[in-house]
């Protein structure tokens, strides 16, 4: 359903859903951190999937609505899962997790055993949010949907939505997911250009429908005897840790912005016309890459120089995830031609948005939506944007994802698995290596530290493509003394697995000398492993204290 900023209007009526999410209390007799299970697998990210040999659960590995796109710490036992499957099953106890309850930021299985998630972002202020399930309840005993009629709170919402937009982002259209907010904005994006040719990020993930599939290399490779479109063309992922250039080139910006324009000419070359350049604010599906500043400013101009749209995927990122503004593209001073919205305006209720100028959405002719913008939708879309104000959640999110990456770096100057450590606010990713040197990816030690987290109650996922990086995406709720429990953990795991994977080459080596006087003398000659980890090091250190310097220009919400 489509509405435009000059349409809307104010709907009349109070909201008496105030419930306090501070309020809410626990059970006092409820168990509290023993032995682990493993939760559901119906996730973008890959999740633990029960180890068993039943029929019963084989019949549930078989079922397709139980896989998922990241790693998460399930294991299927004898059958080869998105996880690696058997190989890793000897590491840790990994019995099933049925997750049945949750709340806030933890996760209950079927025996009362708390989990705190730090991955289940579509949470985003919290699991059973009182307020949100109290309104959901109540418009659901008044009206379902209105197809068709005119609709106050249909108004009232996008109108909350599209002023947290900059101009000229003033038309809204609603949609039931991420997928279809995709689909639709490739939709505007070619009835505008009259064109049909999308260029995408490497290991990018814009959805499951058809045409989403096609731009979306991670699924390339999972799909047998796919064969990529023509009208696809995949750029370089801006990846400054392992890629082509890294974090001491002081033009890596400008440099990966160049590859999306010879990417480009390579198309044009074979006569074809860019419609779109789609990508994610802070590329977290291929492992969360936060981009120099100046490489979106560079990356716009050029798609716009070749009559091309910007699409900005904010499905990982949107409503204020990343704790300095509301949208992750605001981050870079940059304004896209359309931006997509998914999990995180219903806090697990299916909804999606379309966002674009009154220009690029006179060029689309009809659309149309039974359950977009629906009654309860609204309500509840509504509801996660009063929480988000009331509570304050994009600046706890700054103020608590600083914290948290403060503590990872400190992590990562201890271990030396612990190749890179990226993100902003409550969206990190962490990069598993065998060591900061050859920063070679191990997606099986990764796997391993997911595990290990998990038989602490700390639930993660993995992403990437060598599934080598844990994802952190928790609810917006996640606090200080979560992130102090969830670095301990990590500490005690990374300590632990890194204990068995210890390389020779790093032990020093002992050589007899002899000086002048000809007395001989020993002396400890450092490794090359070694001497790179000392330069690596210093690297992250300044890395660290770059970090510090940064001066925040944090607006608050009120």
């Amino acid at each position: 359903m489509e509405v435009t900023a000059e349409e809307l209007t104010h709907a009349s009526g109070n909201n008496e859903l105030v419930t306090r999410f501070s309020d809410l209390r626990e059970e006092s007799n409820m168990p509290h951190r023993t032995i682990p299970m493993a939760p559901n697998n119906c996730s973008l990210h890959e999740l633990p999937v029960p180890t068993s040999s039943t029929s019963e659960l084989d019949s549930l590995l078989d079922d397709p609505n139980n896989s998922c796109m990241h790693q998460l710490p399930v294991t299927n036992g004898e059958k080869l899962s998105n996880n690696g499957g058997q190989e890793m099953v000897s590491m840790f106890h990994r019995a099933p997790l049925r997750v049945t309850r949750a709340i806030k930021q933890y996760m209950y299985d079927e025996n009362g055993v708390e989990y705190l998630d730090c991955v289940n972002g579509t949470a985003h202020v919290g699991h059973c949010h009182p307020q949100v399930v109290s309104t959901g309840q109540s418009q659901m005993a008044k009206l379902v949907t209105a197809q068709g009629f005119v609709s106050d709170i249909l108004k009232k919402y996008v109108k909350q939505l599209v002023e947290t937009l900059p101009e000229p982002l003033s038309v809204c259209y609603l949609t039931n997911s991420g997928s279809e907010a995709n689909d639709l904005a490739l939709r505007l994006a070619t009835s505008y250009t009259e064109r049909e040719d999308v260029v995408v990020v490497e290991d990018g993930y814009h959805g499951n429908l058809g045409i989403l599939v096609d731009i979306s290399p991670k699924m390339h490779a999972k799909i047998p005897n796919y064969k990529k479109k023509d009208n696809v063309h995949i750029t370089k992922l801006p990846d400054q840790f392992r890629g082509k250039y890294r974090y001491d080139d002081e033009e890596a910006g400008l440099k990966y912005a160049q590859e999306v324009e010879k990417t480009i000419l390579a198309a044009e070359a074979k006569g074809r016309k860019i419609a779109a350049f789609i990508c994610e604010p802070m590329f977290v599906i291929p492992g969360v890459f936060p981009t120099p500043p100046s490489y979106f400013k560079h990356v716009y101009k050029i798609v716009r120089k070749h009559g091309g749209l910007v699409i900005a995927d904010e499905v990982q990122t949107g409503v204020g995830r990343t704790g300095n503004h509301m949208w992750g593209f605001q981050n870079f001073d940059v304004v896209p031609d359309i931006v997509t919205i998914g999990k995180p305006l219903g806090n697990g209720h299916p909804m999606g948005a379309v966002v674009c100028s009154r220009e690029v959405s006179e060029k689309l002719g009809g659309y149309f939506s039974t359950f977009g913008g629906n009654p309860v939708s609204c309500a509840i879309g509504l509801s996660v944007f009063e929480i988000v104000k009331n509570e304050k959640l994009v600046s706890s999110a700054k103020m608590v994802g600083k914290h948290l990456h403060k503590s990872l770096q400190d992590l990562q100057l201890k271990h030396r698995i612990l190749g890179d450590v990226r993100g902003a606010g409550l969206v990190q990713g962490l990069e598993i290596v065998n060591n900061k040197e050859e920063r070679i990816p191990d997606g099986k030690l990764a796997t391993e530290i997911m595990y290990g987290l998990k038989m602490k109650q700390v639930l993660v996922g993995i992403t990437g493509r060598d599934k080598n990086v844990i994802l952190f995406t928790p609810p917006m709720c996640f606090t200080i003394e979560n992130s102090r429990r969830f670095s301990k953990c990590l500490d005690e795991v990374l300590r632990s697995v890194s204990s068995r994977t210890i390389s020779l080459d790093t032990r020093p080596r002992s050589v007899i000398v002899t000086n002048r006087a000809g007395m001989k003398r020993q002396i400890i000659e450092k490794s090359q492993s070694q001497t790179m980890m000392e330069l690596d090091d210093a690297n992250v250190s300044k890395k660290i204290r770059i970090s510090e310097a940064e001066v925040d220009h944090y607006e608050d919400m009120d």
